[in-house]
């Protein structure tokens, strides 16, 4: 009987040490920015990029956005795109920029699987006259604990 039990406490144990390892979903994110200013002009760039990964899911999304400014002519761009995979589930990819003298981009995308295991990724850049922002979100979920969760953000002002 006491063996029984030693056994049945010992496979408990073992379960218990390994639940968290059971369950490996991450998400990471990174973002940078410099700018330059002088009497000759004025110069920027600001990006964000992310990723998440969880159970035969994966998401990432990236933007950039760049500005350059003399005192007689002006020009900048944005950038954005992502992407996203599963197994055997459903998948989601949206990415667009918009915009004249102000320009916006952003990137969604998703995976889902059955049984409740997602990653997703979110990245909005702005180009705003002389301020470049961007900032991403990065998810992901198995159930059985809280979602791997990363933001990184970034913003330049090029003194306009």
């Amino acid at each position: 009987m006491t063996s029984r039990f030693a056994i049945s406490a010992a496979a408990a144990m073992l379960l218990l040490g390994t639940a968290g390892a059971a369950f490996p979903q991450s998400a990471s994110t990174v973002g940078t920015g410099a700018g330059s200013a002088g009497a000759s002009g004025s110069s920027g760039v600001v990006g964000t990029g992310g990723s998440a990964a969880a159970g035969g899911t994966s998401a990432s999304s990236l933007g950039l956005g760049a500005e350059s400014n003399t005192p007689s002519a002006s020009s900048s761009s944005l950038g954005t795109g992502g992407s996203a995979a599963a197994v055997n589930g459903h998948v989601m990819s949206h990415s667009g920029v918009h915009g004249n003298q102000n320009l916006s981009g952003q990137s969604m995308d998703q995976a889902h699987q059955p049984g409740g295991v997602w990653s997703k990724s979110h990245t909005v850049t702005h180009d705003r006259r002389g301020e470049l922002t961007s900032r991403t979100k990065s998810m992901s979920h198995e159930p059985g604990g809280p979602p791997a969760k990363s933001t990184s953000g970034s913003s330049v002002n090029l003194g306009q």
